[in-house]
């Protein structure tokens, strides 16, 4: 009687775990997914931001680069890198140090010839 008993505790612990294993891949598919979706919906955004009212630039002088930045803007005057963010969203290291170096003059030009 008391194999029995063991035998159906046992096999009640492999369904609790095979249950428990299942939930929480499902639960880790959706994290994913939520994350993909927002990623994807922000990507989608950033593309129309030059077109927003209070964008300052000309919208027709923007071109979309998509990472690690989102852009470059093109003025008469100036070569502005843009990146949009939510109203809570942070600068990756990338970004930052990529602001860095624009802020400390490190960028160039370069032309390169093929033929």
């Amino acid at each position: 009687m008391t194999d029995m008993i063991l035998l159906a505790m046992l096999l009640l612990l492999m369904a609790v775990l095979f249950l428990y294993r299942r939930a929480w891949i499902e639960l880790k598919g959706l994290r994913f997914s939520k994350q993909s979706l927002s990623s994807k919906y922000g990507r989608m955004t950033e593309q129309f931001m030059p077109f927003i009212k209070d964008y300052p630039y000309d919208p027709q002088n923007f071109r979309f680069i998509g990472s690690p930045i989102d852009g470059v803007q093109f003025e008469p005057d100036r070569v502005v890198f843009v990146e949009f963010k939510s109203a809570d969203g942070r600068l990756s290291p990338k970004q930052s140090g990529i602001k860095d170096l624009v802020l400390s003059k490190k960028v160039e030009f370069r032309e390169f010839r093929v033929g």
